[in-house]
């Protein structure tokens, strides 16, 4: 990826790449700096480095190998039928490339390695069976469509909001009440970055449920419910309600930022529900990885 910088005022290389690449963290994106996977005019320079107009910023597409050894960037089958199977997928896994010429290893790259003929399946070849998507630094179930019939009822049961969603979130703060909805609309920005707006406001429908689990001290441990499918749908409430999820990259205050060796989202996708072709409810879980374990823990 080759961006020219334009504006004139002067900026960090790290932050600017934060803002380009918001599911990265800081640190995440420094180890590419330092590791020369991102470039300025050619040359390898420190991440603290200030970049200014016209500079061109030379970014590699290769995924950045996190050292947690409790991470795992293969998914796993959890279940599997005749016209579908369910996957967990890692935190640091993208589910598909952004274009034809992207580099990077992929979880669509994977299915389609394990199972050739997903090929054929779906309205995109870079999106082989995939109904979803995660965002690549939160984990969780997914459903992948094995046949075109299939394919086609689990898009209605998404597009008619017939699929239920459960996510598990770790967020800062206390909410305003132990239950209950966050209804902001979602609009692009003139910075062209998702955000979510007051009610009052235009912008796309978005609807998330939240229920408390656990409340700590200084942080709240959710079951969040999201009714609509929006980009970044409970990240950006969250952001905008003022209680951002840990390890949150999407415009949250540097003040925030308490867990340094995080390099994931706390938010996970821990159940999804929908109809199978007989017309019978099915649901599935894929349990709370270790490395949020371990945050809870340390609470």
């Amino acid at each position: 990826m080759d961006i020219i910088y334009t504006k004139s005022k002067k900026i960090r290389l790290d932050k600017y790449v934060l803002e380009i690449i918001p599911d990265l963290s800081r640190s995440a994106i420094q180890k590419k700096i330092k590791q020369g996977e991102i470039l300025v005019n050619n040359k390898k320079i420190l991440p603290h480095h200030f970049i200014k107009s016209g500079d061109k910023i030379i970014i590699s597409e290769n995924p950045v190998t996190i050292k947690n050894n409790s991470i795992n960037y293969q998914f796993t089958t959890l279940a599997e039928t005749q016209h579908y199977f369910i996957i967990y997928k890692p935190a640091g896994l993208t589910v598909h490339k952004p274009n034809p010429e992207s580099t990077m290893i992929t979880l669509a790259d994977m299915l389609t390695q394990k199972y050739p003929d997903l090929k054929n399946i779906g309205e995109h070849p870079l999106r082989p069976g995939i109904m979803h998507r995660l965002d690549k630094n939160v984990s969780g179930i997914m459903v992948i469509a094995k046949t075109i019939t299939m394919y086609a009822h689990l898009k209605q049961q998404f597009q008619t909001r017939q699929t239920q969603k459960t996510y598990l979130g770790l967020v800062y703060g206390h909410m305003p009440e132990v239950a209950g909805t966050i209804d902001f609309p979602i609009i692009r920005s003139r910075s062209g970055k998702m955000v979510a707006r007051p009610k009052s406001q235009s912008g796309k429908e978005a609807v998330t449920l939240y229920e408390t689990i656990t409340q700590y001290p200084h942080f709240t441990y959710l079951k969040l419910m999201p009714k609509t499918g929006r980009t970044h749908q409970i990240r950006l409430h969250l952001n905008a309600l003022g209680h951002p999820l840990v390890g949150e990259t999407l415009h949250i205050p540097k003040k925030l930022k308490l867990f340094k060796n995080i390099d994931r989202i706390f938010l996970h996708a821990l159940r999804l529900g929908f109809f199978d072709l007989q017309g019978d409810w099915q649901e599935y879980e894929a349990p709370l990885p270790q490395e949020l374990h371990t945050i809870l823990n340390s609470l």
